[in-house]
């Protein structure tokens, strides 16, 4: 799928810095949805504050399959998105937006939000005028490399997956400040 931002509403030095969340900001334990469960990967604050001196947007885009499973609803989601939002917030960081899809193929059937289709990105880069070309998706999967690759971000996979196609792979986010 192809970018839809019109070229004459792109502001050209307008970046987004995007994040997948399970896994690049919390540990990912599994479906994580209970607050309880909520560990911060080590560097993420020390990245996104690099990030928001550069001038970067940070947005969310995170699969949320548990919902369409049945492992949890939208509002524990949004209680731990809440409570994500709130460590963000006292480090005196803020999300544009965080975007999500509850679906999975095998219980709602297809859909283009749910990575590594790009809708989610589309919208982001649309709503906030940025320049897909000056922007990154940070992700430990394959599918976020995939969607950021065709929104026109650079990408970074975070962790030790043999066979990416992102534009470097990382072992610590600390190494995606010096990428950003």
């Amino acid at each position: 799928m192809k970018l839809i931002v019109p070229a004459e509403k792109m502001v050209e030095n307008r970046k987004i810095l995007f994040l997948d969340r399970d896994g690049v900001i919390n540990v990912d334990t599994g479906y994580t949805h209970l607050v309880e469960e909520l560990s911060f990967v080590d560097g993420i604050f020390e990245l996104c504050q690099a990030a928001v001196e550069k001038e970067y947007l940070l947005i969310v885009i995170t699969n949320q399959s548990g919902i369409a499973r049945g492992l949890y609803t939208e509002a524990q989601m949004d209680l731990f998105h809440q409570h994500v939002i709130t460590h963000f917030t006292k480090r005196n960081l803020h999300f544009s937006h965080i975007y999500y899809c509850p679906h999975h193929p095998s219980f709602t059937g297809k859909c283009l939000c749910r990575k590594p289709e790009n809708l989610l990105f589309q919208k982001a880069l649309a709503k906030f005028n940025a320049n897909p070309i000056h922007s990154w998706m940070i992700g430990d999967n394959e599918r976020d490399v995939i969607a950021g690759k065709k929104s026109g971000c650079k990408t970074i996979l975070l962790g030790e997956q043999n066979g990416t196609q992102a534009d470097f792979q990382i072992k610590t986010l600390q190494e995606a400040i010096e990428l950003i």
